[in-house]
């Protein structure tokens, strides 16, 4: 037979012809390729799932085998052909073009609803081939659109058995819907977003506890300036717990320095003075003073004083001065010392 003449062949219900002279093949009449599953086929949807990740190319496939089956469904619910008749006929098309085998386990037209059963699908062939542990979503997603153009009504599918993991079929059920390939590609893109703003969010908070542990190291540092005298700016406004970080720090660090007196350095305070701040100076000279150590405040604003003044707060057994200079000489007078 001259390899350049045409050739038909019918195989079961399905029409397959050659046309060697332009490089053509049909399935059906209709123009159609061939590929080897366990290599060519193999490697496109390796690479499918390469660029795009597991995921999307789930979707991708799920997606692309729904619309492929409205094609196919339409095309018969257009010429008014009866969903019982067309699933007869379908299995043995499919079986003849390598798809595997396809047994309708129930079909209930009133309800539009159907349970399939495949066995050695081409999909299933090659995720063997990929080593997958879970099935495909082509050929479930295929049928669905198949049996939605032939009911004229959205159908989704469930898998409730799996040759891939160990049945000996596929099997599929499918009802109506209201999910959608549309809103799976959606569902795709708002989990993607919602995964970068999660790690959006870690970022943040990874940055904002490395800014929030610097600023407990800086802010309000306990500073030697003599031999047992130091210092503690207090920097800002104090809210709640950063009047209780700083009184556990002085409470824990000011044994080390062995100091007789402790500095208050009162002028980096915020004028908005809040009650935090006036129950830290409380508690602070009431820690420092059991821990042996007496308690000098320096800058003191009229804002502050006058706050002070109003909450009642005793402040005739501590010494105050208007900077520090005065308190760090105070404190020294106090120790029988002078700067010369």
């Amino acid at each position: 037979m001259n390899h350049l003449n045409n050739t038909q062949i019918k195989v079961g219900s399905a029409e397959f012809s050659w046309r060697p002279a332009d490089g053509s093949f049909l399935f059906e009449g209709d123009d159609a390729i061939l590929f080897w599953i366990n290599s060519a086929f193999k490697t496109f949807l390796d690479t499918i799932e390469e660029v795009s990740g597991d995921e999307s190319a789930n979707v991708v496939l799920e997606t692309t085998g729904y619309r492929m089956g409205i094609i196919v469904g339409e095309f018969f619910y257009n010429e008014g052909a009866n969903p019982a008749d067309v699933l007869n006929v379908l299995p043995g098309i499919y079986a003849s073009a390598g798809w595997g085998t396809l047994e309708i386990e129930e079909l209930d037209e009133k309800e539009k609803k159907a349970v399939l059963r495949m066995k050695n699908s081409w999909e299933y062939r090659i995720n063997k081939l990929q080593k997958k542990k879970n099935h495909g979503t082509f050929i479930p997603g295929h049928w669905a659109g198949v049996l939605t153009g032939l009911f004229g009504e959205n159908l989704w599918y469930r898998v409730t058995s799996s040759q891939l993991e160990g049945d000996e079929h596929c099997q599929f059920e499918f009802y109506p819907s209201l999910i959608t390939v549309s809103e799976n590609i959606h569902e795709l893109s708002r989990r993607r977003e919602q995964a970068e703003i999660f790690k959006l969010e870690n970022i943040v908070e990874e940055r904002t506890k490395e800014l929030s542990d610097l600023l407990k190291v800086i802010s309000s540092p306990i500073i030697p300036v003599l031999d047992h005298i130091v210092v503690i700016p207090l920097l800002g406004k104090y809210n709640e717990d950063r009047s209780k970080e700083l009184l556990e720090k002085t409470i824990n660090e000011l044994p080390k320095y062995g100091a007789d007196f402790l500095i208050l350095d009162l002028t980096g305070l915020d004028e908005d003075i809040s009650e935090y701040t006036i129950s830290l100076f409380q508690q602070l000279i009431a820690a420092t003073t059991l821990l042996g150590t007496k308690t000098i405040m320096v800058g003191i604003s009229p804002a502050l004083s006058i706050m002070m003044t109003n909450s009642n707060y005793h402040t005739s057994d501590i010494k105050s001065f208007a900077n520090l200079k005065h308190g760090i000489h105070y404190a020294l007078a106090e120790r029988g010392q002078r700067i010369i």
